[in-house]
């Protein structure tokens, strides 16, 4: 598998919790990431702002830092479900 996304996430947002930022669902038997309600609303009126009347510098920093840790969440939860339902793995 090839990705473009760097080894280390530089930083996260400042108003990621410490606690309850994530939660794990099981889909078809498989641990699947997502972030909290919390986090989705966050994400959700900072969008909201971007469309209205345009973010501040930090907010934009804020915004793209949730979209590189949805990209990781998105590599994450993809290998994990082709390594939990890829037949005959490590054979």
């Amino acid at each position: 598998m090839t990705t473009n996304l760097p080894l280390k996430l530089h930083s996260l947002p400042n108003s990621l919790p410490i606690e309850g930022a994530v939660r794990i669902e099981l889909v078809e038997g498989v641990p699947i990431l997502r972030a909290s309600s919390t986090v989705q609303n966050r994400i959700e009126t900072l969008l909201a702002k971007q469309k209205d009347s345009g973010l501040t510098a930090e907010e934009e920093k804020e915004l793209d830092n949730y979209e590189e840790l949805d990209d990781y969440f998105t590599l994450v939860n993809r290998t994990v479900r082709n390594v939990l339902l890829t037949p005959n793995q490590g054979e």
